[in-house]
């Protein structure tokens, strides 16, 4: 009897061991991350971290979620971050220079000054991102949602932005000099003394939009629609605008058309 019970304590023990152990292997990606020993923590739970100003360079965290955390002027260059989730988070000044962003979600993320420059974000949510001179330059936003994003004075040059949702943004003063904006959604958007030239805005949507003194320079607005639209002062010298649909437009002369 006392040997039967020597043995089921053991084997207790041994389980209760096991378990621990099992349970600080889950941990320590985890905690080797936040302690500044690795650079992967995939799929990890790091929501309200503190990384301000930390090299991330080509890090791993794929499918990880950091809401609320604060990478204030951290270095993300080349990370893997589709997936992620940053809702909330704050990246200001954040170099994420060719990270992978494909499908993130930064709803409500702070992006001031961030550097993105050929960064891939297809299908990313960015609604409500607050972005303002943030660098884009080249970045892949091809069916990304910036629904109500703040955008004023950055610089999306030859962006990807076909098919993206810009509704009710705010380009005040934006740089997007031969964007791809073809299909996408610009209604109600803020695109006032926005530079535009040799911009592809065909079949976009920019019912309502205000676009007071943009430059649209040879920009491709065929089959775009224009109803409502602000375009006083704009200069639509060269632009393509075949097929486009006018409503209460109001033309560069001041004039509403038809």
């Amino acid at each position: 009897m006392r040997a039967g019970t020597l043995l089921a304590g053991a084997l207790l023990a041994g389980a209760v061991a096991a378990t621990l152990s099992l349970s600080q292997a889950r941990a320590e990606p985890r905690d080797d991350f936040v302690a500044g020993r690795s650079k992967n923590c995939p799929r990890c739970d790091l929501a309200g971290v503190n990384l301000k100003r930390r090299d991330l360079s080509g890090a791993d965290l794929t499918g990880a979620s950091l809401k609320g955390a604060n990478l204030h002027d951290a270095r993300l260059v080349g990370a893997q971050l589709a997936g992620a989730d940053f809702a909330g988070a704050n990246l200001n000044k954040a170099n994420l220079m060719r990270a992978d962003l494909t499908n993130a979600k930064l709803r409500e993320a702070m992006l001031y000054g961030a550097n993105l420059d050929a960064a891939k974000l297809t299908g990313a949510d960015l609604s409500a991102a607050m972005m303002g001179i943030a660098h884009l330059v080249r970045s892949d936003l091809n069916g990304a949602n910036l629904r109500g994003a703040d955008l004023r004075k950055s610089r999306l040059a030859d962006a990807k932005l076909a098919g993206a949702d810009l509704s009710e943004v705010a380009l005040d003063f934006a740089f997007l000099r031969g964007a791809i904006l073809e299909g996408a959604k610009l209604n109600g958007a803020r695109l006032m003394g926005a530079e535009l030239p040799q911009a592809n805005l065909s079949s976009a949507n920019l019912q309502g939009a205000n676009a007071v003194g943009a430059n649209l320079r040879g920009a491709n607005l065929a089959h775009a629609m224009l109803g409502g639209a602000t375009l006083s002062k704009a200069n639509l010298y060269e632009a393509n605008l075949d097929g486009a649909a006018f409503k209460d437009t109001t033309m560069p002369d001041g004039t509403v058309r038809p």
